[in-house]
Order: structure tokens, then C-alpha cells, then sequence
């Protein structure tokens, strides 16, 4: 039970900065805190599934793909996880998800030394 912990601790954080974001004028919208808080952790689920496939050690561990790409993949996820969850919806479209995966690297990474 105890390896649940930074799963949920993780799902918060994310949850949280995504209700920021959509608070912010970034074309992120939410019609829920629920929705908001669903779409954070298929977000998770979908970074988490990348985190192992590019670790598998017959690709050679792609590291790099979570490091150096990070921005590009939270962009990607930020679209699918929009396509997924109704009500979580991107209204300009790449610059909504451009805009989004930026602050949400950022809002997270100031979110997890906090907490």
C-alpha cells in the first residue's frame, strides 16, 4: 500500500497545477474540478506508460525521451488527455496545448519542492 503514496501525491500535484492552469488565460478550460482532477491522472497513467516503455532495456533505455523531451511529450499528452476526458478542452487548439505543457513543467516542478 505504501508504494500508493506517490502515485496519489503525484495525481495531487498535477491536479493542482492543472486547476491553476485553467485559471490562468492560457485556453485550458475545465467545466469541473472533477473532470480537471480525471484528466490529471489519465495524464499521469499516459506519462507513467511512456516513463516505462522508454525505459525497456531492449530499446536501450531512451532515457533521453523523458529528459530531453519532456516539454515535447507533456505537450503531446496534454492533447490526448483533452481527446480522452470530456469536458477538459484545449480552445486555441496546440497553442492552448503548447501554453499548458509549459506552465504545467513548470507550476509542478515549484509544486513538488514546496510539498
Amino acid at each position: 500500500m505504501a508504494y500508493l503514496i506517490p502515485f496519489i501525491i503525484t495525481w495531487l500535484i498535477t491536479t493542482i497545477a492543472l486547476v491553476i492552469i485553467t485559471y490562468l488565460p492560457t485556453g485550458v478550460e475545465s467545466d469541473s474540478f472533477g473532470k480537471t482532477a480525471i484528466t490529471a491522472l489519465v495524464f499521469g497513467v499516459l506519462n507513467g506508460i511512456i516513463g516505462i516503455i522508454a525505459g525497456l532495456p531492449v530499446l536501450g533505455g531512451l532515457v533521453w525521451l523523458v529528459t530531453l523531451g519532456g516539454l515535447l511529450l507533456n505537450l503531446i499528452l496534454f492533447g490526448v488527455s483533452a481527446k480522452l476526458v470530456e469536458g477538459f478542452r484545449l480552445r486555441w487548439g496546440i497553442w492552448s496545448a503548447i501554453i499548458g505543457a509549459f506552465l504545467l513543467s513548470i507550476i509542478t516542478s515549484i509544486l513538488n519542492v514546496i510539498i
